[in-house]
């Protein structure tokens, strides 16, 4: 069976967007709009976004208008977007508007991924879901010279040290790359939270 792995950019005090919902500040940092090999998941059969990444990316990108640009990050993998409202799907593209309980669509997902990793793009509190259901196996964080202040927060969560082994600490261009194994099952509460995901 493939891992659950949670991959992020955030600033160093913790935001993985800001006040707007922006991710600006890291495509100003160098490498950050084209990343450096390394600090994306290179074998994720299946993409999971909250509906704010999915929304932000459609936004940013215009990618209803240019379908093509949604297969440059994405590729043919299937994308599964949490979300309580039906939402616009790029031509051509593999998502699957999903509600619900992580835990109630574990198996979907894990199916789709056919024994491959799974990739949790965004946001934090749906990361954080993955965690309570006890599905998430891995956090990567790539931690960007900025700080911000205020927004989205990184894993709106408190996890004890004793849940998280650091595999690995590198230094990827202008990046500090720290990956973490998640040790032991997530506890029940919070998996019936079916408010929109961020």
């Amino acid at each position: 069976m493939g891992r659950i792995v949670y991959d992020t950019a955030t600033s160093l005090d913790g935001w993985i967007a800001d006040e707007r919902h922006s991710l600006d500040w890291l495509f100003a940092v160098d490498g950050g709009e084209q990343p450096e090999e390394g600090l994306l998941p290179a074998d994720a059969a299946v993409l999971v976004e909250g509906s704010s990444t999915y929304e932000w990316l459609l936004r940013t990108e215009d990618v209803l208008e240019h379908p093509e640009r949604w297969r440059a990050f994405h590729g043919d993998r299937p994308t599964f977007v949490f979300t309580t409202r039906d939402l616009p799907v790029p031509a051509g593209a593999d998502v699957r508007l999903v509600r619900g309980p992580v835990a109630d669509v574990l198996p979907r997902i894990r199916e789709a991924a056919a024994g491959r990793d799974v990739w949790v793009v965004g946001g934090g509190d749906l990361a954080a879901q993955f965690l309570e259901a006890g599905a998430l196996d891995e956090i990567a964080v790539s931690v960007a010279p900025v700080t911000l202040g205020s927004g989205a927060p990184l894993l709106p969560r408190r996890v004890e040290s004793s849940r998280l082994r650091l595999r690995s600490a590198t230094a990827v261009g202008q990046f500090a790359r720290l990956v973490y194994s998640v040790e032991g099952s997530g506890q029940a509460d919070g998996q019936g939270d079916d408010a929109e995901q961020r």
